[in-house]
């Protein structure tokens, strides 16, 4: 008995040291964790210089946001520009007769030839259409600075670990800048060619112009 009771006694003495060593061992772990891998004061130096540094540049945003940039100074012109700068999109709805009234209307059919009221309706729809893409881009530019806002602030607030989920965010909306931007840069090259299509159209114009005024000049001398 005295050597079974025995027995049981350095099994536990020896369960002991066991766990003495375990604990040990965690404790380095830990503090390995503290200092290296997660370093605390390291982690709340850069949180606290991220705060610093969103706060400062927040309020030079909202400056820069609150500036006036309007500059026209008539009634039309300035209702135009308004609607340009406006972010409500049932504006873009009225944008057409703000145009017109500051661009004037298209000419009636007695007032200019067939050709020349194409060339303006046309040159009139693609001004409209590249004045709203522009105000659409304004609005997305505001979406995209209000997600960059709110991953900010993720970011500051985020638990460890949780990194991967922002990037896949961030990832997503630069995916949806990319694409705005592609829209803007088609809209620019759609420019680019009416503008060439302008120019070809008077020059089709002028060449259209001599010839009539030639046969006119051959009439007349062939009438004498």
């Amino acid at each position: 008995m005295l050597s079974v009771l025995a027995s049981i006694r350095a099994v536990l003495n020896g369960a002991g040291q066991t766990l003495s060593e375990v604990r040990a061992i965690e404790t380095r772990v830990s503090a390995l964790e503290r200092q290296v891998i997660w370093p605390v004061e390291a982690m709340a130096a850069v949180d606290a210089s991220i705060r610093k540094a969103r706060s400062v540049f927040t309020i030079l945003s909202r400056r820069i946001q609150g500036l006036a940039k309007g500059s026209a100074t008539l009634g039309n012109t300035q209702r135009l520009e308004a609607l340009l700068r406006s972010p409500v999109p049932e504006d873009l709805n009225r944008l057409a007769s703000s145009y017109a009234a500051v661009y004037l209307a298209l000419p009636s059919p007695g007032q200019a030839t067939d050709a020349q009221r194409s060339v303006i309706d046309i040159d009139d729809a693609l001004a409209l259409d590249g004045l709203k893409t522009a105000a659409i881009s304004d609005r997305a530019g505001a979406g995209a600075l209000a997600i960059a806002g709110g991953l900010e602030e993720q970011a500051v607030e985020a638990a460890p670990g949780t990194a991967g989920m922002l990037t896949a965010q961030a990832a997503a909306s630069n995916l949806e800048n990319q694409a705005m931007l592609q829209k803007m840069l088609a809209a620019q090259l759609r420019q680019e060619a009416a503008i060439l299509a302008h120019r070809n159209a008077l020059r089709k114009q002028s060449a259209d112009s001599l010839k009539q005024l030639r046969d006119n000049l051959l009439h007349a001398l062939g009438g004498r």
